[in-house]
């Protein structure tokens, strides 16, 4: 094993270079430590004079002692856990002399490295939104709730934000701007219940206090969705102590989720208090740019406090909402009923428990919370909150969660062989799919995935076309998920029918922002953080939301085989959708070519022409390609299903007689603007803008990813230039097979050069400065397709760390961003493991990054579960029933639950 020590000296960091288990001969280097550098810059350090040389792990030669983590040093008057940063850095585990000594150099590094697997971990006191951002993170939740991963001890403030939310629990607001009526819908953030801290001698309770704090960790265990806080305290009063809060979320009696609260004295005894609240004084105050608009979504409307009991009620102000929070607080071993009191103050109940405690020793309080809305449960809130508090516990709790995500990772999790960090980040984004969206297996929740989970307050929790990027993961694994956010949509096609109706179209169009009712919640105005006045907002013209609604219907109805589902409810959409795109269609008889108008791309840099009157865009090429697929698919869908069940769906939809016959004449003579070279115009008129100079832009500003902001903050408008926000144009090769968007451009009457693909890609990357998280990875899928290997990981694996490194600054602070994350596990397991689950039989086409040495995953298609395990020369798959499988040109059986292995390269 290549291994190197470090030993961290005064103002040097000594580094021992070993290729043989740290044995001698060794290669030395000395970093001296440079006090004008941050701590990150230093340790760049390592890896700049370790360059080329290969390496197994590394080994801290004198880590200072602690019960959360051995990897932890000390240079410069300053503590930082090395091994975290150079399993970033390296890519390697770091094991302590320590742990060599108990287990051997072997056993230890093994063990490490599966530690890092499965837990995201931070070490230190962090402020603003790089605290904010680990919060979202460190989220628990179980799709019905959202528990923001903050320390227990906080109060909403710049650097703490201590936030829950409900699935499809909204509110609308409505706030004079500029003397305009402006009304926002948003997420609401539910009042504290996450609070307990303690105090000494009936002091105030403790908060987060930097100066305080000696160290801090928290560890989001990955295997039992449990997160741990540790803290070692000195107060100012000169007591130490040391604070664990452990929190977990009920994933099965998904109205609750319990704390594990455990306070040890180490230089005191006396008196202490714990103190447990739930706060009602909260407001959405997550993100920063809306604090102009009024945020106050609640009335509390009762407080009330039984025994070791508590409870507080309201309901959200417009939207009328109710809601009922009880807690309850057990343990401590001497605390009585008559040692637990209540007070209430404004908006806020708090219970005390009073201890007498000694120096060294544990004392435990355990905190269950129950949750219940009008939403989802109907009769007596407080009787309903007050019997499911009655049986929880924090054992039960944790016990339920504890055997959720092993069941879960049974089935669901993707296996990388020689990569800690994405295997690690592989996890933390399935984790996330499934706090956002679990509970919607039960049926009770009319929600469906935000853009941003459950984790925060940005794009006010709405529904987007990211629902697109996510689903399929769940179709493969959890469908029933994707069924239910898919009746989210269908419970508002008459909302959508109406909105198409405002816009004198037929059909039903779905709004770019969904959230409690399904009409559009795109605002007109949005603030410019650049010159901090308001633009103008045209978002709203993104109408092919309306063909990623249809393109999950179809993608799930094809992996899952659920007839039903498309009998009762998904031919209505779909036919909808069809009848809205083909009253959005214009005919040029001269040129015998259908136009349509007034639309925008992905890219939302561009929302209309320079100097134009005329809102939106036409051409759109993503749009109008994707608009052509849909009208053959569904063509061919009804081919394939009973006339009765058409005519029943047609009548429920109201659509026109003469619309399949307008589908197939308008799906083979849409107009695309394609220049002598091949390229494909992102709309009409797109060659006819100017060109940007990136450099001097990039010279002057540094980061350009908006550049949209920065073109209006000097007066400008990026409408005039051919510059893109994100992946519009190639965007259907991300979404449907290659050959499929081929062979609908060629049935558009458009013949390509046979180096089309790769001119049009090097052509857009050069004009797209990833100003969405989303466009790096879609760009990572095509430049997979064009074998752009180098690229395509570069583009992936920054995809994969933005959140993780919040790589826009400061963004996942307002919540994570759920379509990069649900993307990242489709182009490891459809591009890189290369399992296309699309056609009648799943074909199969490995294309494994280089630095993987193999990859494992189960997926589970119209109802057989299939499990690969995949190398850079080998396919295995089992089946769990008799099937098949297409690897090059051969078919090859697959015999029930025996494996099959097959050398593809």
């Amino acid at each position: 094993m290549k291994t190197f020590s470090i030993k961290a000296r005064d103002g040097i960091l000594e580094l021992n270079y070993s290729e043989k288990d740290n044995q001698a001969p060794y290669r030395k280097f000395i970093i001296a430590y440079n006090n004008q550098l941050s701590i990150g810059d230093n340790l760049e350090n390592i890896k700049s004079v370790l360059t080329g040389l290969p390496i197994d792990a590394a080994i801290i030669e004198n880590s200072l002692n602690y019960s959360f983590s051995d990897t932890i040093i000390g240079i410069n008057h300053q503590r930082i856990d090395i091994g975290l940063a150079l399993a970033n850095m390296l890519n390697v585990p770091t094991v302590s002399l320590t742990a060599i000594d108990k287990l051997g150099l072997a056993k230890a590094v093994q063990q490490k490295a599966e530690y890092l697997k499965w837990h995201l971990d931070y070490y230190g006191e962090y402020s603003g939104k790089r605290n904010y951002g680990q919060e979202a993170m460190l989220t628990i939740g179980n799709g019905f709730f959202g528990l923001r991963g903050a320390y227990v001890e906080a109060n909403a403030d710049t650097d703490n934000y201590p936030g829950m939310y409900i699935a499809g629990m909204f509110n609308q607001l409505t706030t004079k701007i500029n003397d305009r009526d402006v009304v926002n819908e948003d997420l609401v953030n539910l009042p504290n219940s996450q609070f307990i801290s303690f105090g000494v001698d009936r002091q105030k309770p403790f908060t987060i206090t930097p100066a305080d704090i000696s160290d801090i960790y928290r560890s989001l265990d990955l295997k039992t969705g449990t997160l741990t806080t540790t803290m070692n305290l000195q107060l100012s009063t000169g007591q130490l102590l040391e604070i664990r809060a452990t929190k977990a979320a009920n994933m099965t009696n998904w109205h609750r989720f319990a704390i594990k609260y455990e306070v040890k004295p180490i230089n005191f005894a006396g008196s202490l208090q714990i103190y447990s609240a739930i706060d009602g004084q909260v407001i959405n105050g997550n993100v920063e740019r809306y604090q102009d608009f009024d945020q106050h979504h609640l009335n509390i409307t009762g407080m009330a406090a039984h025994e070791n009991a508590i409870s507080l009620s309201g309901q959200t102000k417009t939207s009328k909402v109710k809601f009922v929070i009880n807690s309850k607080v057990n343990g401590a071993d001497d605390a009585t009923p008559d040692s637990i009191t209540a007070t209430t103050t404004d908006q806020k109940i708090t219970q005390t428990i009073d201890l007498d405690v000694q120096p060294g020793q544990t004392y435990t309080v355990t905190k269950d919370v129950s949750i219940f809305t009008s939403l989802e449960s109907s009769g007596n809130l407080e009787q309903l909150a007050t019997d499911d508090l009655r049986q929880a516990s924090f054992e039960d709790t944790l016990a339920d969660s504890t055997k959720y995500w092993k069941n879960l990772w049974n089935t669901s999790d993707i296996q990388i062989g020689n990569d800690i960090t994405s295997q690690k980040l592989t996890r933390v984004n399935i984790y996330h799919l499934f706090v956002t969206a679990s509970a919607l297996q039960s049926g009770q929740l009319d929600a469906s995935v935000g853009a941003r989970g459950l984790h925060g307050e940005a794009y006010r929790g709405h529904i987007f076309w990211d629902e697109m990027f996510v689903l399929p993961y769940y179709d493969l694994h959890y469908p029933e998920i994707t069924r239910q956010a898919l009746l989210y949509r269908y419970r508002r096609l008459a909302e959508a029918r109406k909105y198409a109706q405002s816009e004198n179209k037929q059909g039903s169009m779905y709004p770019w922002q969904s959230g409690m009712y399904g009409d559009e919640q795109s605002q007109f105005v949005h603030l410019n953080p650049v010159n901090n006045q308001w633009d103008p907002d045209n978002s709203r013209l993104q109408r092919h939301v309306s063909i990623s609604v249809a393109y999950d219907v179809l993608t799930y109805c094809n992996i899952t085989g659920d007839k039903q589902f498309m009998r009762d409810y998904g031919l209505e959409m779909l036919l909808s959708i069809c009848q809205f795109w083909v009253s959005m269609t214009s005919y040029d008889k001269q040129a015998d070519r259908y136009d349509i108008k007034e639309v925008m791309g992905p890219d939302e840099f561009h929302e209309e022409y320079p100097n134009s009157n005329e809102r939106g865009l036409t051409n759109n090429a993503y749009t109008n390609i994707m608009v052509s697929w849909l009208f053959t698919k569904v063509a061919q869908l009804l081919q394939q299903i009973d006339p009765d069940v058409i005519q029943t769906a047609a009548s429920k939809a109201e659509i026109s007689p003469k619309l399949k016959d307008q589908m197939k004449q308008i799906s083979h003579k849409l107009r695309l603007d394609i220049n002598e070279d091949g390229i494909i115009g992102q709309f009409q008129g797109y060659f006819k803008l100017s060109r940007l100079n990136f450099e001097a832009y990039r010279q002057k500003y540094g980061d350009i990813s908006r550049i949209d902001r920065l073109l209006k903050g000097e007066g400008k408008t990026p409408d005039a230039y051919q510059v893109a926000k994100q992946a519009d144009t190639l965007m259907a090769y991300y979404e449907i097979p290659k050959n499929d968007v081929e062979a609908i451009i060629k049935e558009l009457g458009y013949n390509l050069p046979a180096d089309y693909y790769s001119r049009n890609l090097r052509f857009y990357l050069d004009r797209t400065t990833h100003g969405s998280t989303l466009s790096r990875i879609v760009y990572s899928v095509l430049d997979e397709i064009d074998n752009n290997m180098d690229q395509s990981w570069q583009l992936f694996s920054t995809a994969l760390f933005s959140d993780y490194y919040d790589i826009q600054g400061g963004t996942t602070a307002e919540g994570i961003h759920l379509g990069v994350m649900g993307a990242t596990l489709q182009i490891e397991t459809r591009n890189y493991g290369g399992v296309n689950v699309t056609g009648k039989t799943i074909q199969i086409a490995p294309h494994l990054p280089r630095n993987w040495t193999d990859l494992s995953f189960k997926e589970q298609v119209r109802g057989i579960w299939y499990q690969y395990h995949i190398d850079h020369h080998n396919i295995t798959v089992t089946a769990s029933q008799n099937s098949q499988v297409i690897v090059g040109d051969t078919n090859y059986n697959l015999t029930k639950n025996k494996p099959t292995t097959i050398k593809y390269k």
